[in-house]
This record gives structure tokens, sequence and C-alpha cells, in this order.
């Protein structure tokens, strides 16, 4: 058998070339340069899996659970900025890829989903295992479409890579019956070649109209926001302008959770990270602020600051106009590719604002402040000393990936970034069980940094059987598993509203010989000395490797009132 460049791959029947419906898809998915697909065979993929089997081009890589393949797919677009591929079998696989198909669309992560489905030219099975999957997808994805021929092949792949990128990037689903996978065909079909769309750029009145209003204010601020990174990545340059629009005007800057690291935190204009909507220590140069400037603010990601129509004014600076939202309606707006943006209204302001260090006396109180809890030697480990020591171990370029809890306000408020997706967290969906996946995806192409995830023991434990495929692609990773038996942050909430704990405490397996079952290592950590070698014997021996650490929330500190309560 032979493989002809950008056709579909054939094969022979008494001298003639046939060809199936899977590997015109197949060949449709290598046009558009997939290389990875994650996912579950199932029976209605057979066909399809057959043609990806002969691909050359393209790796399938099973896993474990459908959430593990989509959380790994959507990282693999969140990390390089290009489209990414799950696969599931029809119904019971299809519907567990919702949750992350919520997690891509919050989070603005290309991505194309693709499942299966019973065939559509008969019904020999009726119903069984039959959901209108197209129905389902609809509300959670950008595009959602079934395949009824081998004829819709080809602009139909192309439309879905398309639509996935445009705008703000988002999932798109793809149904593809086994009938129609399977049909043989003597024809070969066209593909079509995707082509370079770029984005918009900023008019000069908007511009000049931004720089009016800047120049006049008196305590101007900066926010870097999640569509700031997602720019970092899909157009390396921004990463560049984003910072020396910074450095040209003047103007200190902070960041929301996921506009951590589009800008280095080394910087002298860095007032910190708002881990919550309000009260964070970052809120007392928001607060006294009286204009800020958001680059790239999603209103998808928790409210960073939450307007106010007394309270400053806000110019929206983003390749997509901002939404109205109740905490949310900014004044002015400058649309169009974020780098060039930030470049000419930097030519407009630079030697101009003589008041843009008007909030920089705020600066060493509220970076020292968010220090305090840095040198706690109690044990278990408190979050402040969890991050302050990770912070100390870990190199500039190397990647943290958080699970959801708790830690992860300590981790966005503490955590100093210096490069782009080096904290990868999700304050959008803010779904458990993505960290342990999204750290995989990160080593796996990223194979020349230390990796590490740090998830709480209720989220690990919701995709901890991927440890399993992690050890399959022989990923160097260390998983840091904060033990405390509960779902921590629900018990924070409880606490702060003064409510008695109730259905959030469970048991664990002994995480050592968890890790050992599934051929990784395991280390518990049993002081606060012993966790700084236990995580360089962990990333010195190489591997998948397990650190399990007690973890103290101060839920007692919350319940007495000496503690303020994790959100705002």
């Amino acid at each position: 058998m032979t493989k002809k460049s950008r056709k579909n791959p054939p094969s022979s029947q008494g001298g003639r070339t046939v060809i199936k419906g899977s590997d015109i898809f197949v060949s449709a998915l290598e046009n558009e340069g997939v290389v990875y697909i994650f996912g579950i065979p199932g029976e209605e993929t057979l066909d399809l899996l057959e043609s990806l089997r002969k691909s050359k081009k393209i790796k399938f890589v099973p896993t474990r659970h459908e959430q593990g393949a989509i959380y790994m797919a959507a990282n693999y677009a969140r990390l390089t900025g290009k489209p990414a591929v799950c696969l599931a079998t029809l119904g019971p696989g299809m519907l567990n890829f919702c949750n992350g198909a919520g997690y891509a669309q919050l989070n603005g992560m290309p991505l194309v989903l693709i499942a299966g489905q019973k065939g559509i030219k008969s019904r020999p099975q009726a119903g069984f295992q039959r959901v209108d999957a197209v129905a389902t997808m609809k509300p959670l994805t950008k595009f959602a479409m079934q395949i009824a021929s081998k004829e819709m092949i080809p602009s139909t792949v192309r439309e879905a890579f398309r639509v996935t990128k445009e705008g703000k990037p988002g999932p798109v689903y793809l149904e593809l019956p086994e009938d129609i996978a399977a049909d043989k065909y003597e024809e070969v079909v066209a593909l079509i070649a995707p082509h370079q769309r770029d984005l918009p750029i900023a008019s000069d009145t908007a511009l000049d109209r931004a720089a009016a209003r800047i120049t006049t204010a008196k305590r101007p601020l900066l926010m870097f926001g999640a569509g700031a990174s997602r720019a970092a990545v899909s157009r390396p340059g921004s990463t560049a302008e984003m910072a020396q629009f910074v450095n040209r005007t003047g103007i200190p800057f902070f960041t929301t959770q996921m506009g951590k690291g589009a800008v280095p935190e080394n910087s002298s204009l860095y007032i910190g990270t708002a881990a919550l909507s309000g009260g964070d220590y970052v809120h007392t140069a928001v607060d006294e602020a009286d204009l800020i400037i958001t680059i790239g603010h999603d209103t998808t990601e928790k409210p960073p600051f939450i307007m106010k129509p007394k309270g400053p004014k806000v110019i929206h600076v983003d390749d997509t106009p901002a939404p109205v939202e109740q905490v949310y309606f900014p004044q002015l707006e400058v649309i169009g590719d974020i780098g060039p943006a930030l470049e000419a209204l930097a030519d407009r302001l630079e030697g101009k604002l003589p008041n843009a260090g008007g909030l920089l006396p705020l600066r060493e109180e509220i970076l020292s402040r968010i220090c305090n809890g840095a040198d706690d030697a109690s044990w278990p480990v408190t979050p402040d000393r969890l991050v302050h020591e990770v912070r100390k171990f870990m190199r500039e370029s190397d990647i943290v990936a958080l699970d959801n809890g708790q830690y992860k306000l300590a981790f966005a408020r503490s955590y100093r970034t210096y490069h782009p997706y080096t904290l990868l967290l999700d304050n959008e969906l803010a779904t458990m069980g993505a960290g342990l996946p999204s750290a995989m995806m990160a080593a796996m192409i990223n194979p020349e940094r230390r990796v590490m995830a740090v998830c709480g023991d209720g989220g690990f434990m919701m995709t901890s059987q991927e440890i399993e495929t992690a050890r399959r692609l022989k990923v160097n990773l260390v998983v840091l598993i904060l033990v405390d038996g509960s779902y921590g942050m629900i018990g924070s909430k409880q606490a702060a509203r003064g409510f008695t704990d109730f259905g959030i405490s469970f048991g664990n397996p002994d995480f050592v010989k968890l890790a050992e079952a599934y051929g990784a290592k395991g280390t518990r950590v049993e002081t606060l000395d012993d966790l700084v070698p236990a995580l360089e014997a962990a990333f010195e021996g190489g591997g998948v490797h397990l650190v399990a650490l007690p973890i103290d929330y101060r839920i007692d500190e919350l319940r007495s009132g000496k503690a303020k309560p994790p959100s705002a």
C-alpha cells in the first residue's frame, strides 16, 4: 500500500482504487496538521481507528477516561495555540466529553471533538446507546455537526478547524457515523487547504480616544487577563509587545489568575495578582485607581475586580469586544490584535504620562503582605509556605499545573511567573480533575523542563487512573498531592458562613502504594524539612513520582474569624 501526498490512502480491490470514508476523514485531519489524537476506542470508531493506524502523521494516544483525553488535548491547544483533537465513541463516551467541552469553551482552547455514532442509513440496533449527541454538544461548543456523506468530509473538517480558531478559540464537535466511515468509494475526494487568517488591526480613532483618556489619568493601572496569555502563545511576538508597553508607559500592572506570565512578574511595575474578586491585597491599588486598562480580559474568568458606576473608568483592549456584564462594562474599547494595538498605543503615550506611577507607592506594602506566610514553620504545611518552597525550587521556565482547590488562591497570589503558561490553572470553568492531565501534556511536549502537578486529594482522585497513561507515555512528572481528606475549598466556605462541616470528608488510598501499583514511584512527606529534599529526589529520579504532602488550610481560623475567607 502506498500513501499519496494530500490524497486519501487507497487500497486495491480487483485492480480498482478503493477508499473508505474514514480514510478521507484521516486525510482531512492530516491536511490540518494534526499530530496527536487523544481518546478511547469504540465499536463505532473501528474503521476510523484502522485508518489512524495506517497514518504516518498522526499518533493516537489511548487514555483511561474520556475526561483525561479531552483535558490533555485542551492543554495541548493551550500550550501550542494549535487546534487539538480527541476521540470518543458514541453515547457513553461522547457524554464523558461534556465537562471537558465546557472547560475548553470557557478557557478559549481550540479543540476538535470527534465521536462515532450508529449508522444513519439503517437502524439494526434500534435506539441502543444512541443519544442526540449533536444537540447535546451545541451549547457546549462553537460548532456541532454530523457528517452524513463522504462528500461532506473535506469541507466540514476544514470548517471545524476554521471555527475553532475564529474569534475567541473554543471546541467544535464532529460526529462520524460508522456506516459513513466504513463506506467504500472508488474516487478520490479533494481536500481543502487551510490558509492563514490575520487578526484585524485596531483603528486610529479608537487608539487616539484611548490615548487621550490615559493621558489625563491621575492613578492609572494596567491589568493583563486570559486573552493576553492566549495572545502570547498564538503570536509569540505579543509577549515582547506587552512587556514593552508596560516599560514604555511606566504604568504599574496586575494580572488575573489566567493572565499570569503574560508579562514577567519580576518587573518593578508588577503590583500583584487578583486571586479574589475584591478585598485581596492587590485591591488596595485597584480601589485607588481612577483608570484601569484591561488587556485581554475575558469575562468568563471569575471577576478580578468589580466595576461600579462611580468607580474607576475602564478601557478594554482585546481582539474581541467586551460583553456588557453587571460587573464589567468598559467605557472605551480598543479592538484588534493585542500586540500591535499596544505598540501603537505606546507610540502615542511614551513620555507623556507624568502620573503613570501614581499607584507605585502602594506596591511595596502590597507585595510584602503577600509574603507574610512564607516563613510559617507549622505542620502540616500551609498553602503560603508551600508556594514559597515550590517557587524557590522550580526554575523560571519550569511548569506547575494546578488542579482546583483552595491552594490555587495562594499559588495565584504568591507564585511569581516569568513566562506565559508556566503556571497552568483554570479560573473559568474551574473544574476539578484537570490538573493531572494538564501536567501530563505539559511534560509530554516540554521534556526539557521540570513539570509538577499540584492536586488536592479530591481532584487527584477524579483522574488518578491517568497515572497509567503517564507511565505508558514515559513522561517525567512529579505529582504533588495535598492531603487533608476533605473538599477543603467547600469546608472553608462553610466555615466562612458559619455553617457546620457537612458532606466534605472522605477517605484516601495509601498514595505511595497507589503509585507503586501503577509502576510509578511514591513518597510520603512527614516533616516540613523533608519537603524540598523529597521534590529534588523525585525530579532527579525521573519518570512519574507521586509525593503525598499533608496540608492545613486553617479552616479553624476561619471559624474563629482570625482568617479571611477564600472568596469575596
